[in-house]
């Protein structure tokens, strides 16, 4: 007894050893893969990102140390597209490894939930999410800051010089080169040409040479060029421009050196103009720019309210008329008399009839007020659409920034959606590898992909609120992981095939083939007497309600009686148990017959409406009540063909039987 006591006092202990040691081993099966995961969705979409700026990086000569640091940056910047495609990804896999090895199985009959399985990863996951939202907040600005201006100063960089044989090179500002061939071996250009519009198309200037050497300078900023007998002819537009004949001058040269501006450096922009972006700014700096943009967003639309309402019609109405009495509650004395002046000089003015006085101008003073008048909107609609612009600038930059600062939350909050959708949705599926996994996953946050790029840009044009497009995603994805959770928390069936399909027919009363397997073992004998009963019973039944419902019901009993669905039901839990008991016969014939029998299903339509005050409604207002009777008359009818289906297959069962107990006799 002492020992038994001992040993319940020691049961706690064991079961918290346990524990510790099943978060231990879960926590061990998911780092490897996460970091797994993580690094090979970083790199794929490195190359992604590669691909993207492929054409502004060949070709520039650049060195492996800019190179380099150019996709450091740009996999950190990276991180917030790959950190929760990893950890679905991640989840999913080791729940499905659980699940296909059973053990899975073994610690849910020990009565641990799976809640408190993935209590451990909850809170790693939990951790990232804190670590990815100051992430987002104090790294991610920096690294897109260098990311931004370094691939911007490659852009700029001029390419590496590989004048090509037989085509017009251009990649030099201001000038064209044609070399027709080129000797690989000492360097030198053969037919060469070059046309100089470095000073425009009118001062051109065109060298030809029977070959030339070429070579950069030594602080690689001038391309030096050694040509060899040829001729120049240079346009001289600037001496004489009032002549439409162009003098130039023509020059024979047998050895001439000239210098091209041609900067092959890599030169560093300055970060401090990225650094003003949105892209370059924490949570502080973002919601104080939305601010200050904010006040002078309001400063402008207040200017241009003061504008419109001083803003006069020339020649009609003097512009005090506009003035409006709203401006201070506390105005001061000078005010107060320019108000009182101007209501004097009001009353005193009258608009003027327009009409009147432009008939009485003789037609070329109208012309010149008409052209006067277009030209006054013409310049005012530009001034609008102006300030329009101006507006528009101001309230997109807000957008954009705001959408810079809800993104700092948005990837912690994925981490964790993702992480509850990937974890209970391997627990269900049970399989691991990357096979399944990888697919779902992938599929998954393809859809997250669309509907957050697609939320982003509604959100970024205006078409709806920041707020709600930065969030659509999330709100679309949350409902998921709760749905999924709960499935998975009560082992329900997910991806029950059977069960969707049995909702999708009895949701658009889709008709069911019924399918009876052949037994190889009988354990229960079928007796004859109790079969040709249930048959009968079957044949009267489908007799009685054909003769009673008759050929099709008129519309007026449609709405007032229907089919009525408890009758249905009856009658199909009736052919269920009939043909449950006859698949124990022996008798080939009857087993293939089995199948004739139609399944009966309740439909809704056979009966839509119980209410009668409902029901009388839609019988008399026939716009909705003829379109539900229309939509009617297919399913009643293949309810008459199944019940004349049920009637002669049980009569030819019933026949069936009475030949085996006449052979019988």
């Amino acid at each position: 007894m002492g020992r038994f006591c001992i040993a319940l006092d020691c049961y706690p202990y064991i079961v918290i050893r346990m524990i510790k040691r099943l978060y231990l081993f879960i926590l061990k099966s998911f780092l490897p893969l996460f970091a797994m995961t993580f690094f090979i969705v970083l790199f794929i979409v490195l190359m992604q990102f590669l691909w993207k700026y492929i054409d502004d990086l060949v070709g520039k000569g650049l060195s492996f140390s800019v190179m380099a640091e150019l996709f450091f940056y740009a996999a950190v910047t990276l991180v917030p597209m790959a950190l929760p495609l990893a950890i679905l990804l991640a989840s999913l896999m080791t729940f499905g490894n659980l699940g296909e090895r059973s053990e899975l199985t073994a610690i849910k009959a020990s009565g641990i939930s799976l809640l408190k399985v993935m209590k451990p990863l909850i809170i790693l996951v939990m951790t990232v999410a804190v670590g990815a939202f100051f992430f987002q907040n104090d790294i991610l600005p920096k690294a897109q800051v260098k990311m931004w201006t370094l691939l911007f100063s490659m852009k700029q960089k001029s390419p590496e010089l590989e004048i090509p044989e037989g085509v017009f090179y251009d990649n030099i500002p201001g000038y064209n080169l044609y070399v027709k061939t080129k000797n690989r071996d000492t360097g030198v250009l053969h037919d060469v040409m070059i046309y100089d519009i470095s000073k425009g198309g009118d001062n051109s200037t065109i060298l030809l040479a029977d070959s030339a050497r070429m070579a950069l300078t030594k602080d690689n900023k001038y391309l030096y060029l050694h040509l060899y007998k040829g001729e120049m002819f240079e346009n001289l537009r600037e001496q004489r421009t009032l002549d439409r004949n162009v003098p130039f001058r023509r020059e024979e040269f047998y050895d001439k050196e000239i210098l091209i501006p041609f900067d092959a450096n890599f030169n560093r922009m300055d970060e401090g103009g990225m650094r003003r972006q949105y892209v370059g700014k924490n949570m502080a700096e973002l919601q104080q720019t939305i601010d200050s943009i904010g006040v002078r967003l309001d400063s402008i639309g207040a200017g241009y309210a003061r504008d419109l309402k001083s803003t006069a019609f020339p020649g009609v109405i003097r512009s005090t008329y506009f003035y409006s009495g709203s401006q201070s509650s506390d105005p001061s004395q000078a005010e107060l008399a320019g108000r009182t002046e101007a209501k004097a000089e009001e009353k005193a003015v009258t608009p003027l009839n327009l009409d009147s006085l432009i008939e009485q101008m003789n037609p070329s003073q109208r012309s010149d007020l008409y052209s006067t008048a277009r030209s006054r909107i013409g310049m005012k609609m530009q001034e609008l659409d102006y300030r329009a612009m101006t507006i528009s600038e101001e309230k997109r930059s807000i957008r954009r920034h705001e959408i810079e600062l809800i993104k700092k939350f948005t990837l912690s909050v994925a981490c964790i959606i993702f992480f509850f959708i990937g974890a209970p949705l391997g627990a269900i599926i049970r399989k691991g590898g990357l096979g399944t996994p990888l697919v779902i996953s992938v599929l998954l946050f393809l859809f997250y992909y669309i509907i957050d790029n697609t939320g982003y840009k509604m959100a970024r044009d205006g078409h709806i609120a920041v707020w709600m497009g930065m969030w659509l995603s999330t709100s679309v994805l949350l409902p998921l992981g709760i749905f999924v959770t709960y499935k998975a928390m009560n082992d329900s069936a997910v991806f029950n095939k059977d069960l969707y399909i049995g909702l999708i027919r009895q949701l658009f009363g889709l008709q069911e083939k019924r399918h009876v397997p052949m037994k190889e073992v009988i354990i229960n004998e079928v007796s004859s007497r109790r079969a040709e009963a249930m048959l009968m019973r079957l044949y009267g039944e489908a007799r009685v309600w054909l003769r009673r419902n008759g050929k099709r019901l008129s519309y007026r009993q449609y709405w007032q009686k229907g089919y009525a669905t408890s009758e249905l039901v009856r009658i199909g839990a009736m052919v269920d148990e009939t043909v449950n008991y006859l698949s124990d016969s022996r008798d080939l014939k009857v087993n293939a017959k089995l199948d004739d029998f139609p399944v009966i299903k309740p439909l809704w339509i056979y009966h839509p409406v119980t209410l009668p005050w409902l029901r009388k409604t839609l019988e008399y207002f026939i716009p909705v009540g003829g379109i539900i009777y229309l939509v009617s008359l297919p399913y009643c009818r293949r309810l008459r063909a199944e019940f004349e289906a049920m009637e002669k297959t049980a009569m030819t069962e019933w026949r069936s039987f009475r030949d085996i107990d006449s052979g019988k006799s």
